[in-house]
């Protein structure tokens, strides 16, 4: 099967809300050859299958705050409507109730962008631990050698006897 060539790559059209990684209904909807409002009508009529954990329409303030961010075009480009966001699972289900040829092509694509998206940022979740567990081993460290040095100066005489200077004063 040979690579889709797509004016934006995938995985930049993959966006993080509600703590889920999802993809617009009219991005999903261009990448299955459909017409948004055919997606949508599949979905009506398919309602069962899609679960919150599936798909969900924005509110406002989630539309607004992608729109503010530039992650998203203005309400104008959807439609006039909030869109729908569909996670990993509910994009392969949306390729099912469209049952089109490029509809399962575009699946896998879309899988494999959600999965390679997943990698990312799990690799980037044990860097950012790795360097927490440093900075706090530092900190340690730091502490325990400002100690090593109030001891040291405790062990140190409290005042020191100046010695006679020997010689000629001018």
């Amino acid at each position: 099967m040979k690579e889709m060539a797509l004016s934006v790559p995938i995985e930049k059209k993959i966006f993080l809300i509600r703590g889920l990684k999802v993809m617009f209904d009219k991005d999903l909807a261009e990448l299955y050859g459909v017409k948004p409002k055919r997606l949508k009508e599949q979905v009506k009529r398919n309602k069962r299958r899609f679960p919150a954990d599936f798909m969900f329409q924005l509110t406002v303030q989630e539309f607004n705050f992608m729109v503010s961010q530039n992650a998203t075009p203005p309400k104008k480009y959807f439609g006039g409507h909030l869109p729908y966001v569909f996670t990993e699972h509910g994009a392969v289900m949306l390729a099912s109730v469209l049952n089109t040829k490029r509809a399962v092509e575009v699946s896998i694509f879309v899988v494999r962008a959600f999965s390679k998206l997943k990698e990312i940022l799990i690799t980037h979740k044990e860097f950012f631990d790795k360097l927490e567990r440093l900075e706090k081993k530092f900190e340690k460290h730091d502490s325990e050698i400002q100690n090593i040095f109030r001891a040291i100066r405790q062990l140190m005489p409290l005042q020191r006897n100046p010695k006679r200077v020997i010689g000629f004063r001018p």
